[in-house]
Parts: structure tokens; sequence; C-alpha cells
């Protein structure tokens, strides 16, 4: 894939599976990131591996 493009739902799922995270409910952090479409998914992981990062070093340790 060249193009990178995250959907608005995958945004959406994201910003739930962060906002679950930082609530302490592991289940529904796992529950949004599990429907990020694949190719959304890829764009995801890409963009933050341009900023050096990745999900796991963007989520607050919150346990």
């Amino acid at each position: 894939m060249t193009d990178h493009h995250i959907t608005l739902m995958a945004a959406g799922e994201l910003r739930d599976a962060v906002a679950a995270h930082r609530a302490g409910d592991t289940a529904a952090a796992i529950a949004a990131l599990m429907s990020i479409d694949p190719d959304s998914w890829a764009a995801i992981e890409h963009r933050l591996a341009t900023l050096g990062g990745t999900l796991a070093e963007l989520l607050p340790d919150t346990h």
C-alpha cells in the first residue's frame, strides 16, 4: 500500500482504543483496535514509524 490512508472509522476506533486504555478497560481497547481495517492499520503503523514510535509507546501506562 502506498496511499497510507486512514479511514474516518479507523481514526475513531483508534481514539476509542486510546480512551479505553486510559480508563483501564483493556477489553474495550482491544476490541476497538481489532475493529480497524487492515489498510488503515498499516497506515497508522506507517505514520507512527515516521514519527519514530509505535502504538505501545504512544499509550500511557495506566496500571
